[in-house]
């Protein structure tokens, strides 16, 4: 075996999403590229575990439909498909239940989509229309570096596209969100979507999230791995080894003092491990920045094993990929102004899915997971299996009959499972347009570390949460060109 230099080229913290994408770029760049984990397993955000509830029954830890894996940019041109990933886009991309009435229904179909909501259907199409057809632009002015334009914002129907979601999430974001739909359906099906977001709605980072996911739900749709969220880890995974790159698991990093020599550094980390590891080798002003990231509120994790399909009142819900669980747009809204307040609802928003309904391969044995996820304060250490459970009792009665196992992770512990989820926060900081635009503090440079050659490059900063890989890409490409000399990004697809 070659041995290793005494100075690395590069050492990325972190092996989530973003970590890994940018240990890939830099990996096909001809560098020596080390990857340190805290955890026992690599994949961060995009883990797929034994909780040991039943035989054969693995659970996604973080993430289980991944609205971009189809959209983001990086992983486009990484081509998870051609590496083996199997991605199932259900027909129903998200179904939003209902009390009394028919559950609302977010097909690929924009056309069917639109005709199932009956009077609100024109104005659905009229908001989602022109974003659909404008989705290359959407995606890059959403997982853009907000540096710079892309290109295809400057075609007449990219313009086109960027003015009409801009539109949207002024309409959707303020006071004016309840004057475009007549019904009381579409708007619970949008703001379902506007709840990814984690906060207070409206908000213009909540319309934001709506539109551009929305949008994707029909075209592309939401992909679910087949075999789980850590098929798209083991793709990085195996890509960067492919490449001479090196993964080491269980070892967190506590200090710069225990880090290995490097030319450069990348955190797929929060802001404040960023802070806490550099310590007074940190700029004042990125420190007193970082100082000041505001995380926001939380998710409490529950997984399930059932016996059998969750018994919708409407079964047309049982074909959706997701499920937003939180009834009306006023319950819905209620209840995440009650987090933002810091009281744990009585009915929180949820989110739900299935993944047998699209991979018969993830059940065993009769039984299938759940995954669960429930909106609730910053730091909380409730127990919300019982809330999770009644809430879903509310649209799917006899919930409690199929339920084999059950296992919580409260928020305040979310952070023994990945540490860039400070108080429960799985998107790692609030979801604000001001975050959004700037990243974790004002800089121009939205992945500056604040010492030399040592860069953030995690969701804490732009372009935001999710499963994409675009924050370490940028990051990445920052470091290429300004430690290694390097401006041409390199080549991700498989052919290498």
């Amino acid at each position: 075996m070659t041995a290793r230099r005494e100075v690395r080229d590069a050492v990325v913290v972190g092996a989530g999403p973003n970590g890994l994408a940018a240990a890939v770029t830099l990996a096909r760049a001809g560098l020596d590229v080390l990857v340190l984990e805290g955890q026992p397993t690599a994949g961060g955000g995009s883990r797929t575990v034994d909780l040991g509830l039943a035989p054969g029954i693995v659970h996604d830890l973080c993430s289980a439909v991944h609205p971009l894996a189809l959209a983001s940019p990086f992983l486009r041109a990484f081509d998870l498909g051609a590496r083996g990933v199997e991605l199932v886009v259900p027909e129903v991309s998200y179904a939003q239940p209902l009390i009394g009435r028919p559950a609302a229904l977010a097909y690929r179909s924009l056309e069917r989509t639109a005709e199932e909501l009956g009077a609100d259907g024109e104005a659905w199409r009229g908001l989602l229309g022109p974003l659909v057809r404008g989705r290359e632009a959407v995606v890059d002015l959403a997982l853009g570096d907000h540096r710079s334009v892309p290109p295809s914002l400057l075609t007449p129907a990219g313009a086109r596209a960027a003015v009409a979601f801009a539109a949207g999430v002024v309409e959707q974001g303020g006071p004016w969100w309840g004057a475009r739909f007549r019904d009381e359906v579409a708007p619970a099906l949008l703001t379902g979507v506007a709840a990814h977001a984690i906060t207070a709605l409206p908000s213009l980072a909540g319309a934001g999230t709506a539109l551009m996911l929305a949008a994707l739900a029909h075209d592309p749709g939401w992909p679910v791995p087949a075999a789980g969220s850590q098929a798209i880890a083991d793709a990085l995974l195996a890509d960067l080894r492919a490449h001479g790159g090196e993964v080491r698991t269980g070892e967190p990093v506590r200090t710069w003092r225990t880090l290995p020599r490097a030319r450069a550094y990348l955190f797929d980390t929060s802001p404040a491990t960023l802070a806490a590891v550099w310590g007074a080798r940190m700029r004042p002003s990125a420190r007193r920045g970082f100082g000041r990231f505001r995380y926001g509120d939380a998710a409490a994790k529950v997984d399930f094993v059932l016996s059998g399909p969750v018994p919708w009142s409407d079964e047309r819900v049982g074909a959706a990929g997701t499920v937003h669980v939180g009834g009306t747009r006023a319950e819905m809204v209620a209840a995440e102004r009650d987090v933002a307040a810091g009281r744990l609802p009585a009915r929180p928003m949820m989110l739900v899915s299935d993944p047998t309904v699209v991979a018969r391969s993830r059940g065993a044995g009769g039984l299938r997971p759940l995954w669960t996820y429930a909106h609730v304060p910053a730091g909380s250490a409730a127990d919300v299996t019982e809330l999770v459970t009644a809430q879903l009792e509310r649209f799917a009665p006899g919930f409690r009959d199929v339920v084999v196992a059950a296992h919580v992770i409260p928020a305040a512990r979310m952070p023994e499972h990945d540490e860039a989820f400070v108080g429960g926060d799985i998107a790692s900081g609030a979801v604000t347009m001001r975050r959004m635009a700037l990243g974790a503090r004002v800089a121009w440079n939205p992945y500056d570390g604040g010492v030399p050659g040592v860069y953030l490059a995690s969701q804490s900063t732009v372009p935001g949460p999710g499963v994409h890989g675009m924050a370490g890409w940028y990051a990445a490409r920052r470091a290429l060109a300004e430690r290694f000399g390097q401006r041409d990004a390199p080549d991700l697809g498989p052919r290498d």
